[in-house]
């Protein structure tokens, strides 16, 4: 092997530390107090500890942060195919609740179904402690660099 090549180690290291350098951007995201618990290519995990401002009006999580949970995994698991300098925005999100989110905390997982040149198409479930309360589908445009 070429010592210049990556190792597949290697490469999963810059790939984490392309998207955590990428994390410190993401303001809404510190507000709410995620963290990507688990970085791949095409497929991240997110979790919140739930908390009292977390809650809607009768002490479910609410729908908007299911929905964020579920945004932000799908669009950097798209973000994990795209080269470094290169973004993605949210085009269309589709989220079906499918449990009221009562429970300690919300973990998200999201992955890419089909990464293209222009659009990613994702999906993405979210998880409150061991109970599925939501799925979504999701497009991701891809953003080239301004310059």
């Amino acid at each position: 092997m070429n010592p210049t090549t990556p190792t597949p180690a290697a490469a999963d290291d810059s790939l984490e530390t392309r998207i955590r350098r990428k994390l410190t951007r993401q303001h809404f995201m510190h507000l709410i107090g995620a963290d990507l618990t688990r970085i791949e290519p095409g497929r991240i995990e997110a979790e919140v500890t739930l908390q009292q401002q977390h809650q809607q009006h009768t002490g479910f999580a609410h729908g908007g942060l299911v929905a964020t949970m579920a945004d932000l995994v799908a669009g950097f698991a798209a973000v994990t195919l795209v080269p470094d300098g290169t973004g993605v925005v949210t085009v269309e999100l589709k989220t079906s609740y499918l449990h009221p989110g009562i429970g300690q905390k919300l973990r998200a997982v999201g992955w890419v179904l089909k990464a293209g040149r222009r659009l990613h198409f994702c999906e993405s479930e979210v998880w409150c402690d061991d109970k599925l309360i939501a799925k979504a589908t999701a497009t991701m445009a891809v953003v080239e660099p301004q310059g």
